[in-house]
This record gives structure tokens, sequence and C-alpha cells, in this order.
């Protein structure tokens, strides 16, 4: 989260807008750093904490006081079972001129350099890379033969879906590519991953998109 706020913080509008964050976790997500910027704020999540500022349901289901001004949405729609249902619902959301802010991530962008150069700098705290990591190994296939039936397996989008969908419903305002794995790593930041980019040993599994209800 400490990660991802400077980022999307620009995007908002101005507090006290209303901005409603689908995916928001166990541990709530944006909605502490939104409060404490004056916005309101709910948290839409099947696993959100308690409280008055969380909505316990899938976005599909959800029920809101009013529509919101600004809906986040950070690597949660690729997990979603139906994700053409899940941004319908974003869209009723929103009021007219509204903004969908959504980082997400492109694993068909995660080729065997990009895996090898992550697996490098895993640190000790076990995480989701070393699974990937320990399964791959496991597994006996080859990178990119695991990573698609991994992927299939959990009904994984890909980014290019993700992005259809997005354009299918809203005015593209920002679309960008940039580093996704780096929080996750040991003494690893976002700039040496972005070197590593930008020089072709690795690939940029990000995406940053922001679209406007038209």
């Amino acid at each position: 989260m400490a990660a991802q706020w400077p980022k999307i913080r620009p995007c908002l509008p101005a507090p006290p807008a209303y901005v409603v964050e689908v995916g928001c976790g166990s541990l709530g997500g944006f909605v502490p750093a939104l409060d404490s910027c004056g916005y309101q704020a709910l948290g839409i999540d099947p696993a959100a904490p308690d409280g008055d500022s969380y909505c316990r349901q899938k976005v599909e289901c959800a029920e809101l006081r009013a529509q919101a001004n600004a809906v986040v949405a950070c690597t949660s729609l690729h997990h979603v079972a139906e994700l053409g249902e899940a941004l319908d619902k974003i869209v009723q959301l929103l009021v007219p001129g509204g903004v969908v802010i959504v980082v997400e991530w492109d694993w068909e962008r995660f080729d065997e350099a990009t895996a090898q150069w992550c697996f490098e700098r895993l640190g000790e705290s076990e995480g989701w890379l070393h699974h990937r990591r320990q399964e791959w190994i496991t597994s006996a296939q080859p990178w990119q033969r695991y990573l698609e039936t991994w992927a299939n397996e959990h009904r994984i989008h890909t980014g290019g879906a993700v992005l259809g969908e997005l354009d299918q419903r809203l005015r593209r305002q920002q679309c960008r590519r940039g580093a996704y794995f780096f929080a996750d790593l040991a003494n690893t930041t976002e700039a040496d991953e972005l070197h590593a980019i930008d020089s072709g040993a690795i690939q940029a599994t990000r995406i940053d998109y922001v679209g406007t209800l038209p």
C-alpha cells in the first residue's frame, strides 16, 4: 500500500469526494489513507474489516448510500470471477464523469527472464513469489507452460482483457506500464526495477490505468 498510494493520490478528485475501493482486502487497503486525507471512503471486499467504512461483500453485490466520485481497484480485477460483470457494477457506482483508477498486473508479460530476476532477489520472508518459484521447480515444466497452467487454474485475467473491458466502458485518460515486483523483493527499489525494464532485462508487468465515465 505504501508503494502504491503516491501514484493513486494525484489521480483522485479533491476531498471530500466519495471514493470507493474495490478489493480493499482484510487490512483495509487505502481506506485509512483516504480517511486521513479528508475523503469519504468505503472499502468493498468479502474479507473487509469490520466498521462503517467497509462493506463485506463482492463488488457485484454491493449497494452504496450514494454514487461515488471515484473508484479505486488495486490488483483486484484480475482475480474477479466475471470481469465484465464486476466492471458493469463499478460503472453503476459512479457519478457521471466519475474516475476509475486501476493498478493491475499483466501476468502474460511475466516471462522467464523477469521471473529469474525476481527469484534472485527474494528475501527470507515467505511470499507469493517464493511459492511461484517452488511450484515451478516442483512442476519440472518450462516456465511459460507452468505460468499459463497456474494462471488458468486460478482464472487470472490477463492485462489485455482487463484493459479491453475498461475501454469498453470508460474514456481512457492514462495507461502506463511500470514496476510491479520491487515491494516484494529484498534490497530492491522501484528505481532498480525500472532500470532493469529500461535496459531490456525484464518486462514491465504493472499497468496504471485511469478512465472517466462519459
